[in-house]
């Protein structure tokens, strides 16, 4: 019902703000453009319509209403960024083909032994490493087979089922639950393409700013608040909200070797996924020094580098006899090309709420109201997060982020001082299922409980606040 709610009213609005608000509160172009953000806005909220079908909204209506000519609106749908996500994208999809990811993840997992917090442990790390470079959601789907089948040792050993669990046992397999679905939210925030949010600040940035923050910046900051955020939430599941005190989940080690016995030995597609993957990395990180100390110009940057690694995964053969190669076009179908178009629509949407003037007029009666401070960033970092908690955090950040830079201009302060901590904020989404998609998957694992989640969630955001506040005004102050 409440999709057909939304279907309905995302045109009632446009239509109501178009004939209830008078020309001469605003220009007549800024009117439409709030009407059409209204219907975008609440169509992204209800998902009464496919998210990336409401994106392409902009390039019907924004000609139409003579809000941008088709050639204004049709260019942030190939903005740089895009592409950047992109190239990322295609590695993702290289390193699932070839089931690279799942080695990497019970090497892992391997090493942190076979006590309950050692398991746990091990799955925070394999999924927040993995969660860097690929979706957080193809993430979260394929650690939680794993962790199910953990899990389903204690079972086997006992012969008991999930309600016969002692305490230890019940704890162990919610905190392993858990812990799995925030690392591979975490994980994204470490890197720029790790979580679309990132990379649509990314983009909003260029667009309003002409300003671009490099892979290597943002690592600067994301890899230190990810590092510490990681630690704190498993500090929490395991020691203080859900501690299990097994010493060892009997049959680990032998079900990770099983695992490790079925992906084989290490296959020449696998070693050129992973060499290709570790040059596209080396770029990205060191791409500044590369154009400043050995080409003496821009040759690299973000974009260029992970269309690189991407289209090297079609050109690397994976058997040249045979023409084979170690991806196929074919392959592509299972690509997120939804987001692609979603960046787009955000990146439309927040081009004509500026040259409508609408973001500097909201900017400048905000920062007329306040002053910069910690106070006003706290404010800003707790509505993300809780606004993070009932909507797509990429719509969010396409939502709040225009606003946040109109803010900035007022206070006359760096965009990238509110932004960044708000765009962070904005990947924190611990109490409910849908605030995430890997809670949702591991929600669906039937070992966690709402009230669990829940409980977990409001003591984890408030953790993730502070954190973000104080990495806001020392890290990021010093970057900025």
């Amino acid at each position: 019902m409440h999709r057909l709610i939304g279907f309905a009213s995302g045109p009632l609005l446009f239509i109501g703000i178009i004939l209830l608000i008078p020309e001469s509160w605003l220009a007549d172009n800024a009117v439409k453009t709030i009407g059409v953000a209204a219907w975008m806005i609440t169509w992204w909220i209800t998902e009464s319509v496919p998210i990336p079908v409401t994106a392409m909204l902009p390039l019907v209506l924004f000609p139409f209403l003579g809000i941008m000519d088709m050639s204004d609106s049709a260019s942030p749908y190939a903005n740089p960024i895009i592409f950047l996500f992109m190239g990322g994208f295609l590695i993702a999809l290289a390193l699932e083909k070839h089931r690279l990811h799942e080695r990497i993840a019970l090497h892992l997992i391997r090493i942190t032994g076979t006590s309950g917090n050692g398991i746990i442990l091990g799955f925070m790390v394999a999924a927040a490493g993995l969660s860097m470079w690929i979706s957080n959601t193809a993430t979260a789907m394929m650690m939680l087979p794993i962790a199910m089948s953990v899990v389903d040792l204690l079972k086997k050993n006992k012969g008991q089922a999930i309600h016969e669990f002692n305490k230890s046992e019940r704890n162990f397999a919610l905190g392993l639950m858990l812990m799995v679905g925030y690392a591979a939210t975490l994980g994204g925030m470490a890197t720029l393409i790790g979580t679309p949010p990132n990379v649509v600040f990314a983009g909003l940035l260029n667009k309003f700013y002409q300003e671009k923050i490099s892979f290597a910046d943002w690592m600067i900051i994301g890899v230190p608040v990810a590092i510490v955020l990681l630690t704190s939430t498993y500090l929490i599941i395991t020691k203080i909200l859900f501690p299990n005190r097994l010493h060892k989940v009997e049959g680990t080690d032998a079900l990770i070797a099983s695992r490790l016995t079925d992906l084989g030995p290490i296959s020449k597609k696998e070693k050129r996924v992973l060499s290709i993957f570790i040059f596209t990395s080396f770029l990205w990180i060191f791409q500044e020094l590369l154009n400043a100390y050995v080409f003496g110009k821009p040759v690299f940057n973000d974009t260029n580098i992970a269309m690189c690694g991407g289209l090297l995964m079609f050109i690397v053969p994976a058997n040249l006899k045979k023409m084979e190669f170690l991806l196929h076009w074919k392959d592509t179908e299972r690509m997120q090309w939804g987001i692609l178009l979603l960046f787009g629509g955000g990146l439309c949407l927040a081009q004509a709420l500026k040259v409508t003037g609408i973001i500097n007029s909201v900017g400048d009666w905000i920062a007329a109201q306040s002053t910069y401070n910690a106070l006003l960033l706290l404010l800003l970092i707790v509505i993300s997060v809780f606004l993070s908690e009932l909507m797509s955090n990429v719509a969010l950040v396409q939502i709040f982020v225009p606003v946040i830079f109109g803010i900035s201009d007022g206070l006359d302060v760096s965009p990238v001082m509110l932004a960044l901590p708000v765009t962070l904020s904005a990947s924190i989404g611990f109490m409910f299922p849908i605030a995430t998609p890997p809670n949702a998957i591991v929600y669906s694992s039937g070992y966690i409980r709402m009230k669990d989640m829940v409980r977990a969630g409001v003591l984890l955001n408030i953790v993730s606040i502070i954190i973000i506040l104080i990495a806001s005004l020392t890290l990021v102050r010093w970057m900025f």
